[in-house]
């Protein structure tokens, strides 16, 4: 190639050059300084062909960089795809070459969409029809289409030569070496489609596939003498790992009159493509690289070990295929002379350096070196060496959590080591972004173990709020219209100002649609098209909105018109009830409207429409987003109407066709953003970094494994040609890449653990060659025989979890540490016990209620937090609201039974039964039972108690007839360190005997605490004597306060009575209770209330390990109680997080506190049958 000038500007002389080199550095060290020095017109554009958008930023940057280009414009990056169709246009002129083919994958699946049936009654399409069958929506010949277009796109590249001889009505196919052989049985229908295609083409588009053009470009850039305008003079291909041979044909015809430069990652130096199968295929005459001394030209596969290295023979067939493909069209005599060095391989060790482990690897694939013959000969790795590592976790989350430990540890071993250093990839970044984020996203910036990092890759729907919105919106007759469903698209803000609404209406909205009773549903038509009966509107958005229109008119009121008024909406507030209602008339409209199969121009006028209805757009993101839509649909619009389907649609077809165009519309990701690059395993990421970082590398999801259709014959066996894409060599070379691009770091990870049962799971083939390599070819020093304790060096196998007691401990492996400090207090605390320093007396006035005593008694510690704290554990209740009630859950006896039994007890004696089942009859209509049968045996269940409640209720009323006066509560407490406590309260709900108008020392009282659960246990045993609690508080003061009273807790299965006690004895047992209150205050007391009955029921005086034994099980739980009561108090777990902690607090208070607050009760009860 000679470079000259003339006119004073630049001159290029046309020719192909291809450089190579193991290092993508040097090839682009070269391509900028050739450009700088051989710079084109101001105007022309430099061209670069790249096969990755991050490759492209990549090269940006060195141009920008102060040792590049500095200020540079004018330099375009392209797809080499786009850039050949582009090229065909100019060559063969704009009327002959449409702007968009025909014969492209999108607009060809329209064309064959409208085909598929005109066939269907050819015999010879009897396997499509056989697939058609059934096919009501459209949606399994819409997937036929979507292969076949895929297929026959492929076609156009791969197998021009078939597709030229069915055009030519030859139902033939020929293999790599020429051979033509018949098409196989049941395959011939795609000859024949293949020509249908064609005729049913309009007379301008003919003429026009991707092969067809092809050969006509190359015949007349054959015959041109003059570089056409609108070629660009220069075309740099850049760092392209594979391209089909249609696209190197074009690229040497293009260097008959432009100049065409190729930087070429080569993994050897020396000529490798005969050591994988099928090299035959290449017919390579010329190689400008040599064979490898001592390699035979005719490789038996059965030595191949012996003489190459096995991981270029193992993952390099894609390589492989397209550096072979390349010495066909390579002259490197016609322009060595241009370059100082056209092969720029540099080695990875020095001579005279030992090197880490991973240089040596990269080093043995660039020599082609085989294994050590001997152990003897295998080199010696150190064993601080960590070049190279494998992590082994439980599951996603733990993968993601040892990463970041890892990287800070990078960082502190490689001081100069910054972010933008760092890439870590994975098959799939949308399994992984919800564990990255939570875990590098958890800390704030100003955290010293913060990372910053950027997560590439991800679809639009996942970070465009509107978009997800969108695709929830056209799934609108599959979706069930939960109450989680109106949520998710309320927090959408874009849909929210088209309501009206804001942020801050959420929580409001959300209470009244729980309190009106919704579940799901628009009404009961909707309910009626998921193949329910008809009628149930019960818990359906209708049945709640009319619930809060009557709720808001008249307020607490009757039923009307079988319509139970929700009264909690009033005030200014209530004007939020008008954008639901409004938004709800919206889903419904388009509802019924989606449902319906239409013209392609109605679909778009539709998705158009019901994009205004719902989005007002709140920020410019929004409105590109939307913007987007609209071309998106005027594309596919084109496309339909291009393939001249005028036929109507079913949502199915139309919603996968624009959602994913949607998708496929975003080619901006944020990638070398100067951050650590999160992103997914994809070609030519593999640029050059410091440290590279695998995840996932599990045993079926790497290689990625894309099943051939059936009729895809270029996946037939023995019609494999150099150049075919496949999924897994794809793979397997990218695998490559990210070894070879490592430059200080290689970590893998993968999930070796699993998280169910803790048993081994297998890594990824490819990671099981590296370790087999490895242990094969280096040894741990001092241990030159055995490659297993150098896995051993090199693995580290993490626990469950980032918190366990393994990564805190002295003796622990050099791979496991955690920089989550936050952990290490657990166990400091557990290992050295500080001793809790008492809060002295409270501050507060010391008046105290029956209600305080109560839950003290219950729960002794959690009072400690809430009253003396001010803390608070509770979780937020979660109810699930978007099922509609069948059964009752545990706690309905106490929710909706306690309202049945107020009912009943309301109401005369006579009209007890008609008030509960009235009650009932208001529960159907608020939604708070089942519908139908459900209902009807839901509130069976709870009636049947009920009504036991009552009985017992009335035999009482018989013995205590009269509702007495409420007795005033006045006890003053008089012990040490209390202060001026005392008790104050009014006692209330008290029965007697006479009908005295005072409160008389002589006079029978009898008060009663309704239980709404089961007492008994099998044995016919009271049991719950925690319910026994708040009757036992009321009954001590009564007595204490000089009353003869006797107290009941009132269950279905009976009563338990609370005998009269003297004044006194019932005054010290308040004050002892007080006692324990005001020491509660200062320190949670190391007692719980029902581990406590417990103790005592069992006797410990008779038998003491029993009774142990017996609490522990209350305590901790057992096989018949799971949970015990830790498991279900977040208190008891923060102070006494087990048994042992609470029974030998404070010298075993435990005992004495169980006696003192409890056993007077345990003492006085009286079970009644």
């Amino acid at each position: 190639m000679n470079i000259g000038a003339g006119s004073g500007e630049p001159e290029l002389t046309a020719g192909l050059s291809i450089i190579h080199s193991n290092h993508l550095e040097d090839l682009r060290q070269v391509a900028v300084r050739w450009i700088c020095s051989h710079p084109l017109k101001p105007l022309e554009n430099e061209i670069f062909l790249v096969q990755s958008n991050g490759m492209a930023q990549w090269l940006k940057l060195a141009m920008a960089a102060n040792d590049g280009c500095g200020i540079s414009a004018a330099i375009d990056f392209q797809l080499p795809a786009r850039f050949l169709w582009s090229a065909y246009r100019t060559v063969l002129g704009e009327e002959e070459t449409p702007y968009e083919s025909a014969y492209d994958r999108e607009r060809l699946t329209w064309r064959l969409l409208k085909l598929l049936p005109c066939l269907l009654e050819d015999d010879g399409f009897a396997p499509l029809k056989q697939f058609l069958a059934d096919d009501d929506d459209l949606r399994k010949r819409y997937q036929l289409a979507c292969y076949l277009a895929d297929l026959y796109d492929q076609y156009q590249v791969y197998r021009a030569d078939w597709l030229e001889d069915w055009a030519m009505g030859q139902d033939q196919w020929r293999n790599a070496t020429g051979r033509v052989a018949p098409l196989p049985a049941g395959q011939s229908w795609q000859a024949e489609l293949w020509r249908r295609i064609q005729a049913d083409m309009r007379q301008p588009q003919r003429g026009t596939s991707r092969a067809e053009l092809h050969q006509r470009f190359l015949q007349t850039l054959a015959a041109l003498s003059t570089r056409p305008a609108g070629l660009p003079r220069r075309i740099i291909v850049f760092g392209i790992c594979s391209m089909p041979k249609q696209a190197l044909e074009a690229l040497q015809a293009l260097s008959r009159c432009c100049q065409v430069l190729m930087f070429v990652h080569n993994p050897c130096r020396h000529y490798w493509a005969d050591i994988i199968e099928d090299r035959e295929l290449l017919r390579i005459e010329y190689s400008r690289h040599r064979r490898k001394a001592h390699v035979p030209a005719d490789l038996d596969p059965e030595l191949l070990h012996q003489h190459v290295n096995p991981l270029l023979a193992a993952w390099g067939k894609q390589g492989r295929d397209y550096i072979g493909l390349l010495y066909g069209y390579d002259r490197p005599n016609a322009y060595r002379q241009n370059f100082a060095e056209i092969d720029l391989f540099q080695d990875f060790v020095a001579p005279d350096q030992a090197g880490h482990l991973l240089q040596q690897v990269q080093q043995a694939i660039l020599d082609l070196q085989p294994l050590p013959a001997a152990d003897q000969e295998k080199p010696s790795v150190a064993p601080d060496d960590r070049s190279i590592s494998f992590q082994l976790a439980h599951s996603r989350q733990r993968e993601v959590e040892i990463l970041q430990d890892q990287l800070l540890a990078c960082f502190k071993q490689f001081p100069d080591l910054k972010p933008r250093d760092i890439i870590v990839m994975m098959p799939d970044i949308r399994a992984y972004a919800p564990h990255i984020e939570a875990v590098f996203g958890n800390l704030p910036p100003e955290d010293e173990r913060y990372i910053p990092f950027t997560i590439a890759d991800q679809p639009e729907r996942a970070s465009l709020p509107v978009l997800a919105a969108l695709e929830k919106l056209l799934h609108l007759p599959d979706l069930r219209i939960t109450v989680g469903d109106i949520m998710d698209l309320l927090e959408v803000p874009a849909l929210r100002d088209r309501f009206a609404l804001a942020e801050a209406d959420l929580p409001r909205l959300h209470s009244w649609i729980e309190g009106a009773g919704i579940r799901w549903g628009l009404n009961s038509d909707h309910r009626q098209s998921f193949d329910l009966p008809s009628g149930l509107e019960q818990n359906t958005w209708l049945f709640g909105l009319r619930r809060m229109l009557l709720g808001y008119a008249v307020g607490t009121s009757v039923p009307w018109r079988q319509i139970a008024p929700y009264d909690e909406i009033g005030g200014l507030e209530a004007t939020l009830v008008g954008p639901l209602a409004a938004m709800l008339e919206q889903l419904e409209k388009y509802w019924q409207l989606l449902l319906n199969p239409a013209t392609a121009d109605e679909w778009c006028q539709r998705i158009l429409d019901l994009s205004k209805d719902f989005f007002r757009p709140a920020g410019s993101r929004d409105q590109l987003t939307l913007r987007r839509l609209e071309e998106v649909l005027d594309q596919w619009l084109n496309a339909c109407t291009d393939a001249e389907l005028d036929g109507p649609l079913t949502l199915p077809v139309v919603r996968s066709a624009i959602l994913s165009a949607l998708t496929d519309a975003s080619i901006s990701q944020r990638f070398l953003a100067g951050m650590v690059n999160f992103g997914t395993l994809m070609p030519m990421r593999a640029i050059p970094f410091k440290v590279v970082c695998l995840l996932g590398m599990n045993d079926g999801e790497y290689p990625r494994s894309r099943l051939a259709p059936d009729f895809d014959l270029m996946a037939a066996p023995g019609h494999y040609r150099p150049g075919d894409r496949s999924r897994r060599e794809d793979d397997r070379y990218l695998f490559l890449e990210a070894l070879l691009s490592a430059r200080e770091k290689l970590y893998i990870s993968y999930i070796g653990k699993s998280v169910r049962d803790n048993s081994p799971c297998v890594p990824s083939v490819l990671v099981g060659q590296l370790r087999d390599y490895l242990e094969s070819g280096w040894a741990a020093a001092g241990d030159p025989e055995s490659g297993d304790r150098l896995l051993a060096q090199l693995t580290c196998q993490h626990p469950l979890q980032p918190f366990s007691r393994t990564y805190f401990q002295p003796a622990r492996a050099p791979g496991l540490f955690t920089y989550a400090h936050e952990w290490r207090k657990i166990f400091d605390t557990a290992k050295e016990p500080q001793t809790v320093q008492s809060l002295g007396p409270p501050q507060f006035e010391s008046r105290l209620t029956l209600e305080q005593l109560i839950r003290f008694l219950k729960k002794p510690v959690q009072s400690f937090f809430n009253q003396r704290l001010n803390v608070h554990f509770e979780d937020i209740p979660v109810t699930t609201l978007d099922q509609e009630p069948f059964v009752l859950d545990h706690l309905a006896p106490f929710g909706l039974g306690v309202k049945l039994l107020e009912a009943g007890l309301a109401a005369d004696p006579k009209e007890r039964s008609a008030a509960v089942e009235q009650a009932v009859q208001h529960m159907r209509l608020t939604g708070e039972l089942p519908m139908h049968g459900f209902g009807e045996r839901a509130a069976a269940e709870l009636v049947r108690p009920v009504e036991q409640m009552l009985a017992h209720y009335l035999r009482l009323r018989e013995q205590f007839p009269h509702k007495a006066r409420t007795v005033e509560i006045d006890l003053a407490v008089d012990l040490d360190n209390c202060g001026d406590t005392s008790l104050q309260d009014w006692l209330t709900d008290l029965y007697q005997v006479d009908s005295a108008a005072a409160p008389s020392p002589s006079e029978s009282y009898a008060r009663w605490h309704f239980y709404p659960h089961t007492t008994l246990d099998k044995k016919g045993q009271f049991f719950r004597l925690d319910s026994l609690i708040p009757p036992w508080v009321h009954h001590l003061a009564g007595c204490a306060q000089g009353l003869h009273l006797t107290s009941y807790l009132v269950a279905p299965d009976g009563l338990v009575r609370l005998p009269p006690l003297d004044r006194e004895p019932a005054r010290q047992m308040i004050q002892t209770i007080i006692a324990n209150w005001w020491s509660g205050l200062q320190d949670p007391l190391p007692v719980a209330a029902k581990t406590a009955l417990a103790y005592l029921l069992a006797e410990p005086d008779a038998d003491p390990e029993k009774a142990v034994r017996t609490a522990r099980n209350a305590y901790q739980g057992n096989a018949y109680n799971f949970s015990g009561e830790l498991g279900y108090s977040p208190y008891l777990k923060r102070v006494y997080p087990d048994f042992e902690a609470i029974w030998q607090a404070e010298n075993n208070r435990f005992t004495v506190l169980a006696e003192a607050l409890y056993a007077p009760m345990v003492q006085s009860y009286v079970q009644e049958h």
